[in-house]
């Protein structure tokens, strides 16, 4: 059955209380105009019944459209990106349905966790398609793999924040893979030989982003519990 829909105060403060602490009334005005679109979107379709968890389906399969697309002649990688922005739409909208209709679970969290990085591995596998080198490619996953293992290990630890908001964090990710899809784009229609060298600076920018992120995050990590000790 559908929780009570909360207000925009209420939402905000029970989403800090998921996010480390993390007041979206008080965000960046483009990150709070963005968590508050979510918040809208959330609120209409938890009126019409709609689950998180089957926002959070359709944002993986969105995800898996991003590499089918990419590599189509023309206009592909262009679409990919737009498969790339209403994923991301998805993943913000299925947490915020959880917390607008009081649906938040543990096992919720469990999937939409999994669900992002199934969906990072497709982008990532568009870029492999489109020409990036698959060291690069599996480097970037992987240590944004790892950035997300370490911040949730030190929360089971007993840190009791997010740690740091770092350069490699999700939002960040999004982003690259959006910006990069479209520049491969670009580049293509001007020479098709420029798509996989495009692809492939972007690729290394994940992976510079990525490791500096974890190297961000550690050096929190280990200052946050070493306090806590």
């Amino acid at each position: 059955m559908v929780g009570t829909q909360l207000s925009w105060d209420e939402y905000a403060t029970a989403w800090a209380r998921l996010h480390g602490g993390f007041d979206p009334r008080v965000a960046a005005p483009v990150v709070r105009a963005w968590l508050r679109f979510a918040y809208h979107v959330g609120f209409i379709l938890g009126r019409l019944r709609v689950g998180p968890t089957a926002v959070t389906a359709v944002g993986v399969l969105l995800c898996f459209c991003v590499p089918l697309f990419a590599v189509r002649p023309g206009n592909g990688p262009f679409v990919a990106a737009l498969f790339v922005l209403a994923a991301a739409v998805a993943d913000s909208v299925d947490g915020a349905v959880a917390v607008a209709t009081g649906r938040t679970t543990r096992l919720g969290y469990v999937y939409d966790s999994l669900a992002d990085r199934l969906g990072e591995v497709a982008w990532l596998a568009a870029f492999w398609l489109l020409g990036a080198p698959g060291a690069l490619v599996v480097a970037g996953g992987a240590l944004s793999w790892l950035h997300e293992y370490a911040r949730a290990r030190a929360v089971a630890a007993g840190m009791r924040e997010l740690g740091a908001v770092t350069v490699g964090e999700r939002p960040t990710r999004v982003c690259v893979a959006l910006v990069g899809l479209l520049l491969a784009g670009a580049s293509g229609l001007i020479d098709p030989d420029l798509t996989a060298g495009t692809i492939t600076m972007v690729t290394a920018v994940w992976v510079l982003l990525a490791g500096f992120g974890l190297g961000q995050l550690l050096s929190a990590v280990r200052r946050a519990l070493a306090d806590a000790g």
